[in-house]
C-alpha cells in the first residue's frame, strides 16, 4: 500500500541540499517524506558541469518523480532556483495532479539588481568556440544572502572548501539553463496541479518581475513576496515565513516552521 504524503526536493545549478535549507527537516515533522536528487554534474566537481545539457537534468528529474510518484497517494515537487525550473518543466510534461508544486526564486528572467556583467553578452560568447567552456561565473559577495550572520557562515564554508556549493560554474553552464528558462516559459498554462510561488522582493539574481510572470500564467497560483531577503530564500532572514506558507499551502501546521528554531534554542 503506498505512503500517504512524500515530497520531491530539487536543488539548484552548482548546489545540494543546502539550498533548501531546513525544508527536509520542517516537511518531515509535519509527517511529509522527503526525497533529493544529485543533479547530473554536481556532487562532485564544477569542471564535471561541462557537456551537461539541459535534457540531461530534465531526464534525471524525470526518472526519480516516476520512481517515487507509485510509492505515495500524494507527491509532492518542490524546487529551488534552477531546481524550481526543472520542477516547473517535470509538472507540466507530466502533468502532475497527484500532489502540489512549489517554486522558489525561480529565475524566469535573470534581471535582479546584482546580475553579473556577462549578462548583456554571454549570448554572444555562447557563440565563440571554447569561450563558454573554459569560463568561470564564480560564486560571489552577497551569496544570494542577506543575513550578515548566515552570509559569513557560508563564507566560512566556502573558505573550508565544503561541498556543500560549487564556487563557480562554467559559462556553457548558463548557457543551458538559458535553454531551460526559455523552454519552461512556454506552455505554463498546462500546469493543472495547485501552484505556489515564493520570491524574494531584493532577489539580487532574477527580480520579481519573475515571479508574477509564473503567477500570472499559471492557472489559480499562489504568490507569496518576501521583504528581507536575497535570493536563496529558504535560509536567509525570511527562511521561517516560507516554510511556514510552504507548510500551509500543503495543509500542514505553518508553526511548525517556527516551533524547530525555538525548540534549537532552548537546547
Amino acid at each position: 500500500m503506498a505512503a500517504e504524503t512524500g515530497a520531491l526536493l530539487i536543488h539548484g545549478l552548482g548546489g545540494t541540499e543546502f539550498d533548501l535549507g531546513l525544508l527536509h527537516k520542517v516537511l518531515a515533522a509535519a509527517g511529509i517524506e522527503t526525497h533529493g536528487l544529485t543533479l547530473p554534474g554536481h556532487g562532485t566537481q564544477p569542471q564535471d558541469l561541462v557537456g551537461v545539457r539541459m535534457e540531461d537534468w530534465l531526464e534525471a528529474v524525470a526518472l526519480r518523480y516516476r520512481e517515487l510518484l507509485p510509492q505515495y497517494q500524494t507527491l509532492h515537487v518542490l524546487g529551488m532556483c534552477m531546481g524550481a525550473l526543472l520542477a516547473l518543466e517535470l509538472c507540466k510534461t507530466e502533468g502532475h495532479a497527484q500532489g502540489r508544486l512549489v517554486t522558489l526564486a525561480a529565475p524566469i528572467f535573470l534581471d535582479g539588481w546584482s546580475a553579473p556583467w556577462y549578462r548583456g553578452l554571454r549570448h554572444a560568447l555562447y557563440l565563440v568556440p571554447g569561450v563558454a567552456e573554459r569560463m568561470r561565473v564564480q560564486e560571489e559577495d552577497p551569496f544570494g544572502i542577506k543575513s550578515d550572520l548566515v552570509r559569513s557562515i557560508v563564507k566560512a564554508k566556502f573558505a573550508r572548501g565544503d561541498n556543500f556549493h560549487y564556487p563557480w560554474v562554467p559559462l556553457a553552464c548558463v548557457r543551458q539553463v538559458d535553454r531551460l528558462r526559455a523552454r519552461v516559459m512556454r506552455g505554463l498554462g498546462g500546469i493543472t496541479c495547485p501552484t505556489f510561488i515564493a520570491h524574494a522582493m531584493e532577489d539580487e539574481l532574477t527580480s520579481p518581475k519573475s515571479a508574477h510572470f509564473l503567477a500570472r500564467e499559471i492557472p489559480g497560483s499562489q504568490l507569496l513576496l518576501v521583504n528581507n531577503s536575497y535570493h536563496m530564500i529558504c535560509v536567509d532572514n525570511d527562511r521561517e515565513q516560507v516554510a511556514a506558507g510552504v507548510l500551509e499551502f500543503f495543509g500542514k501546521d505553518p508553526a511548525l516552521a517556527r516551533t524547530r528554531r525555538s525548540s534549537r534554542r532552548a537546547s
